[in-house]
Order: structure tokens, then sequence, then C-alpha cells
């Protein structure tokens, strides 16, 4: 039995192709944009994954360093580690500063300060590319690939140099932006060390200017085995005053709280992408039909049935909606690897986006056959 649809489709191939190939950009953009979505949930996770704390000890009612400022003392590592079950702990330091790139270009990054002596390191091993892990507590700095330093290199921060001794890959902020290490002295330094001009100026308005470098953004703390870390952290919360966060709280913060509407927002473009697919689907396929609507009449009047029609438009929609699929797919693929943050591509979000094609082709071609059963046979001869 001869195919209607494969016919009228080789008789406008080259049109049939380019039309497939202009939605599948579309769908590609979907499809990078839930990657988008997909990597922002991966950054959130790796500072967190890295450092590897059971708890988080932050200011009293306050969310965390990653959510909202915090400050609390260094020296409270040494009280949370005499609480009962805490087996390892460290403070932290977070900052946002802008490092100029070996061509010149400001860079945003995230500076993360930890003590290279202490029982907890910020960095994993398993990122460093080049290099090594900090050793000294003044002057080395861990960098990202990303920012095209090379090993030796000198990067000035706020007063003074520092010399590059690692280079890791795969290391952001919770917003993507790449992620350097200093020793914990330095951190305090940039972050809370107030400059000659300021300490002058201060000083000739009568206040007593000191140096806030006891103070941390964070005091992070491993468990024994077996411990429950819910119990650990009511008792700190009862006795020290601290808001205190379990590693499964923390990260429901980052992904919650932190890149909430970022989500939402990206959300929102996803689905008016795929609205607007579907609507110029549907106008392509109503174009079509209302091209041969002539043919189609003569069809009719030769006593060819409405099922007939209907399957030929049904299965024209159906073959435009997977080829623009295919092409989407590698269209996004393609292109995923040149965004300046993470673009994560999984397998079950392309085969959740090809269901929504297909049921969308199907709904889409709707509007053509309806037009096609209406066609009036006794137009075929005037």
């Amino acid at each position: 039995m001869i195919n209607l649809a494969y016919k009228d489709i080789k008789h406008s191939f080259v049109k049939f192709i380019v039309t497939a190939m202009g939605v599948g950009m579309l769908f590609g953009i979907v499809l990078i944009m839930i990657g988008v979505y997909r990597g922002m949930i991966v950054d959130a996770e790796v500072l967190l994954d890295d450092i590897g704390a059971d708890l988080w000890v932050v200011q009293e009612n306050t969310l965390g360093p990653f959510a909202e400022s915090s400050r609390i003392h260094e020296d409270l590592k040494n009280t949370i580690k005499a609480q009962k079950g805490v087996d390892k702990t460290a403070a932290l330091a977070f900052l946002n500063i802008q490092v100029r790139d070996p061509h010149g270009v400001m860079r945003r990054v995230y500076s993360v300060g930890y003590d290279p002596h202490g029982d907890i390191s910020a960095i994993n091993p398993k990122r460093l590319v080049a290099g090594r892990a900090l050793k000294k507590s003044h002057y080395e700095i861990v960098t990202s690939k990303k920012l095209g330093f090379i090993v030796g290199d000198k990067i000035r921060l706020g007063r003074n140099i520092y010399t590059v001794v690692g280079v890791t890959k795969g290391a952001v902020s919770s917003g993507g932006d790449p992620a350097i290490f200093v020793s914990l002295k330095d951190a305090q330094e940039l972050q809370f060390l107030y400059s000659n001009a300021r300490i002058r100026n201060d000083r000739a308005r009568g206040l007593d200017v000191q140096a806030d470098n006891h103070l941390v953004n964070a005091v992070v703390a491993t468990l024994h085995p077996g411990v429950d870390p819910d119990e650990v952290a009511d008792n700190i919360r009862r006795w020290k005053h601290k808001s205190v966060y379990t590693a499964a709280q923390q990260r429901d913060i980052l992904t919650k709280n932190v890149i909430e509407t970022a989500s939402k927002q990206i959300g929102m473009f996803t689905v008016i992408l795929i609205v607007v697919s579907i609507i110029i689907i549907a106008l392509i396929i109503y174009t079509m039909t209302l091209e041969k609507i002539k043919e189609i009449s003569i069809m009719k009047l030769v006593g060819l049935p409405n099922i007939t029609i209907t399957k030929m438009i049904v299965q024209e929609t159906m073959t435009l909606g997977i080829l623009a699929f295919v092409f989407g797919n590698l269209f996004a693929h393609a292109i995923w690897d040149k965004f300046p943050k993470r673009v994560v591509l999984i397998t079950s979000d392309a085969w959740s986006l090809f269901g929504v094609v297909v049921a969308a082709s199907v709904l889409s071609s709707l509007f053509a056959v309806y037009k096609a059963i209406k066609a009036d046979p006794r137009s075929a001869i005037g």
C-alpha cells in the first residue's frame, strides 16, 4: 500500500529537512536549558562533597556561608572538637573576589580559606590536575584551570603576591564561579583586614581599630562512625548558641534557597520554548496542509476515506517532530561545552523531552486534520 506521508515528504524533502533543523535548534536550546539547571545542582554540591563535613556550624539565626553572611570566632573549632561524637573540625573562610587572569581580564572567583595543617582539607585531591595542595600558612594559592594560570605563576590578591602551587579542575562555588584556595590566615586577611587608609581614617575619628583576623565564616566537623548528626547538632545549638546544619540540610539550603529563583526562571524559559516549538510545528503542518488542500479534495473525490488522510498528516507531523528532536540532540551535544558554566546533559531528560515532542506532535496535527476533513471534494473540479 502506498504511504502518502512518505510520498509527500519525498516531494518536498529539502524543505522538510530544513524545517526540522530549524525546529530542532529550539529543542536543542530546551535541552541546554535543562542541562544548565542540572549543572547548577551539581555546582551547588561540589564544595560540600569536596569538604565532606557532617556538620556546618555558623552564626546564630543565619543559613550559613553560602546563603547569607556568617561570622564566628575561629577558636570555636576547638570547642566543637571537644563535643561528644565529633572526630575532626576545621575553620573555613569564603569570599567572592576579582582576580586578573594571565590575559589581563578581571575574573570573578570564589576564595576558600582553610588551614593547610588542619584536620580537614577543602581541596579534593582528585581535582588536582597539576602541582600540589597548600603546605604553607602564607602566600601560596591553588587556582582553577578555567583561569589559565600554571604552577609557578604569581597572582596579586589584596596587598600580597601569591605563588600558584596547584591547579584544580571542576572546583567551583555554588554559583559556578571558579574556586581558588588559600590558607586560612591569608583568607582572613583578605576578608577582615582593613586597608591602611581605612585604619588611619578610623583612628582620626577616634575609633578603636582592630583587625578581625580571629573571625571565620563557618566551622565544619566530621563525626565518628555511628554518631547521629542531629543529636550532636542539637547539643551545639543548645549550649553554644550557634546555627548548625547537617550535610543533608546544607545541601537542601543550597539547592532550594540559593538557586531556587534561578531554577524557576530557567524552568519558565524552558516551558516557553517548548510551547513555541509546538506552535511552530502546528503552523508548519497547517501551512503544508493548506498548500495541498486541492490534492486532498481530489483524494476525497475519488473515494479516499478521511482516516487515510488523517494518518498522512499525523505521520508527517510525527516525522517532523522526531527529526527535530534528533537535530536538537545533535545541536545540544555540539555546543554544551562552549558555555562558561557547567551544563549537564543526561539521557533521562532527553527521553522526557522526546515524550513531550511525540505528544505535542499529535496534538499540533489536529488543526491540520480538521482542515483536511472539512475540505470540500467539489473544489477539486472548481
